[in-house]
Formats: structure tokens, C-alpha cells, sequence
């Protein structure tokens, strides 16, 4: 009797053991469907105690996992969470400095205007116009970290260094939107040369749909010149933000020749997101160059492309 009771309260003890990270994960986990990624547990938590969290982190590029550095990490567009274990509850998601880990400085920019900055003794730079703005506006300290740079040239752009990020001038956007976070998370992702193979979209671990939000549709032709008189084949790939083919988009290739007419043909993908366009034609003039254009669409979606050939002389 005692032999049987404690197998059945063993068995109890596993199945309930089982259960419990199927409801956690169903409970508490989001999926992004714009890179194929989840978060959950205390790094979700963290993302969602922000109302800015897409604005200033972006959305994950990887699952959480333990980084070269020997850290569990969650890497993200702009930010990379770290979780420490060992601090207070509420204190155990922190930002990684990737301002400073990722800083190589090209030389400073020359600013004199002490009425529109403010200077930080800590580490003796100064936060200017509209970087100070979305500074304040953001979170300060607690989001960036101190100033850790003045103004620099970087990738044709004017940065700012700060402990945890980098903030960028993209003066062609509209006023108001001209200061954004860098995507310092794949740089960091890249220089710790983290396992490429964690980028690669993954399954919600909820069982939530996946959304397509962007299609991406690209075209080539098998040959780049042909004959006057030959056939030829036109690949037209569908994929979806993450580069998951989308099967069953429906496209047309509007072919485009030399003597004016237009040809358009409907074709839908298969299960590779591939589709093929036929083309037989009959002495077109050497030198010409016929292009096609193709628009697919799917899930409420739609772009373009267009791609040519060339007829040999």
C-alpha cells in the first residue's frame, strides 16, 4: 500500500512538473512576428514597463540564451537585456552597456553653445538641442546611461555616444522624429561574435499566429541576354520580413516589349514562395532590352518589382 501511494504522488509530482512550463509559456510570452522572435518571463516584463519599448529597443533579433559572456541575455533591435539573478526583484533585468562596448571614436565635432546643453561632470560631456530634448523626453540616466561622447561623425551621420545606446540625426525625417536610438544590438550581436544561427526566425511558443507583416518579392531572369528568337524564364520569389516564403501569393509579371505592347501573366507561388514565368518570342531587335514588372500580393499585402533581360546583337 505504501509502495503504490508513493507512485501514484510521484507520478502526480512529474505530470504536474510538466504542465507548469507549458502554462508559463502560454501565460507569459509574446510573439514578434515582425523578426520571428519571442520574450517572455522577466524580460517581457521589462519590455512592456516601457511605454516606448518598440521606439527604443526595437523589436528581438534573437531568443533569450546565454551569451558568450556568460550572461542570459535577450538581444533586441537597440538594446541588449541582460538578466542578473543575484539583484533585488525588479532590479534583475538591466540594460547592457552597448554605448560603451561599442564606442570608437571618430573625433569630435566642434559646438559652442553652453545655453543649449547640459554638461555632465561624471564623464565630462555635454547633451545638446535636440539630443538633450529626446534625452529628457525618454528617460535620461536611467534608459542611456551618461554621455560618453560629444558629437561625432559616424556612418554619415551625427551621433552622440551614451553608456547604454547611441542616439543619431537623421535630419530628412520630419521635425519632431530626427533623433532616433542606433540599432547598436546586431553591431554588438556581430562583435561578440554571437552564433549567427540565434538570428533565424522561430515558432511562437504560444501557439499565437504569425502575422506577415511586410512582403518582400524579387525577380530575376534565368538568362541576363538571350537570342533574337529563344525562350527564356522569369523566377519570381515571395517572402515574408523575416524571409519565410509565402506560398500562394498570387502575382502578375507584366512583361514590357520593344515594340510597345505589354504582356502581363498571373501566376500564384508554390510552396517555396517560387514562381515561374514562361517566355517564348521571335526575332525582337538586337540590343533591346525588355523588362517585366512584378506585383504579388498576400495576407492583405502587396509590393513590386521589376527585373530584364537583354537581347544579344
Amino acid at each position: 500500500m505504501l509502495r503504490r501511494s508513493f507512485t501514484f504522488f510521484a507520478a502526480i509530482y512529474l505530470l504536474s512538473a510538466s504542465w507548469a512550463p507549458v502554462f508559463a509559456q502560454t501565460q507569459d510570452s509574446k510573439y514578434f512576428s515582425e523578426t520571428g522572435h519571442n520574450v517572455k518571463g522577466d524580460f517581457l516584463k521589462y519590455y512592456n514597463a516601457n511605454p516606448n519599448a518598440t521606439f527604443l529597443y526595437g523589436y528581438p533579433i534573437t531568443e533569450e540564451f546565454t551569451s558568450r559572456d556568460g550572461k542570459t541575455v535577450q538581444y533586441f533591435q537597440r538594446a541588449r537585456f541582460e538578466y542578473r539573478g543575484e539583484l533585488p526583484e525588479g532590479q534583475r533585468i538591466q540594460l547592457t552597456t552597448l554605448g560603451e562596448l561599442t564606442f570608437v571614436s571618430t573625433g569630435p565635432l566642434n559646438v559652442n553653445n553652453t545655453f543649449a546643453c547640459r554638461v555632465y561632470a561624471q564623464t565630462g560631456y555635454s547633451v545638446c538641442f535636440a539630443f538633450l530634448e529626446f534625452f529628457d523626453q525618454y528617460g535620461g540616466l536611467t534608459q542611456f546611461g551618461y554621455p560618453i561622447s560629444g558629437f561625432e561623425y559616424h556612418e554619415n551621420k551625427i551621433v552622440q555616444y551614451f553608456e547604454k545606446a547611441r542616439l543619431e540625426w537623421q535630419p530628412w525625417k520630419n521635425e519632431g522624429q530626427r533623433v532616433v536610438v542606433s540599432d547598436l544590438g546586431r553591431i554588438y550581436f556581430d562583435k561578440l561574435s554571437e552564433d549567427p544561427g540565434l538570428l533565424a526566425p522561430v515558432k511562437p511558443i504560444d501557439n499565437s499566429p504569425q502575422v506577415t507583416t511586410n512582403l518582400q518579392v524579387r525577380a530575376f531572369a534565368w538568362k541576363a541576354v538571350t537570342l533574337a528568337t529563344d525562350t527564356q524564364l522569369i523566377f519570381v520569389i515571395v517572402q515574408d520580413q523575416n524571409l519565410q516564403p509565402i506560398a500562394n501569393s498570387g502575382c502578375t509579371a507584366v512583361v514590357h516589349w520593344p515594340d510597345g505592347r505589354t504582356e502581363p501573366t498571373s501566376i500564384a507561388t508554390n510552396s517555396n514562395g517560387v514562381g515561374i514565368v514562361s517566355l517564348s518570342f521571335l526575332n525582337q531587335p538586337y540590343g533591346s532590352l525588355i523588362y517585366i514588372d512584378v506585383t504579388c500580393t498576400a495576407n492583405g499585402l502587396s509590393a513590386t518589382t521589376t527585373t530584364s533581360f537583354r537581347i544579344w546583337y
